[in-house]
């Protein structure tokens, strides 16, 4: 999706966007977040990355859980695009309770593993070095923080 097609949109996260700790390293604030899920979605665990890809679910899987992100602004999302770079493409998608929003959906299927990414396991086995990951990305991009 064109990024002047979602200039109000709602972000759906269903990864490491879902942490304030990684939201506020990369775009410096933690915008209003509220849970949210998507029927036919499912966040898949990617070859060899601690992070997950948004594809389609199939019939059994449940709705991908996550969190919407209200109220960015239009340098926060260039920020966003950025991070997530060429693997994702910023897609429209429904959400459980019939509202629009915008997702990062991952497009390589080769690199899509079975089940669902464990955001548990991310958080405790993962996220502390993560942050200082998006930190250390963050630092070298050239757009201003918010």
């Amino acid at each position: 999706m064109a990024r002047a097609a979602w200039p109000t949109a709602d972000l759906f996260v269903y990864g490491t966007l879902m942490f304030p700790a990684v939201v506020s390293t990369l775009i410096g604030r933690v915008p209003a977040m509220e849970p949210a899920h998507a029927r036919g979605w499912r966040p898949a665990p990617l070859r060899d990355r601690v992070y997950p890809g948004l594809v389609r679910g199939e019939g059994g899987d449940p709705a991908a859980a996550g969190r919407v992100l209200r109220g960015l602004t239009a340098q926060e999302r260039t920020v966003f695009d950025a991070f997530e770079g060429a693997a994702y493409e910023a897609g429209p998608l429904a959400l459980g309770d019939g509202r629009a929003a915008v997702a990062y959906l991952w497009l390589d299927p080769a690199e899509v593993l079975a089940g669902t990414w464990d955001v548990g396991r991310f958080a405790e086995r993962d996220l502390d070095s993560y942050v200082r990951r998006c930190a250390a990305w963050r630092a070298r991009l050239a757009y201003p923080a918010s």
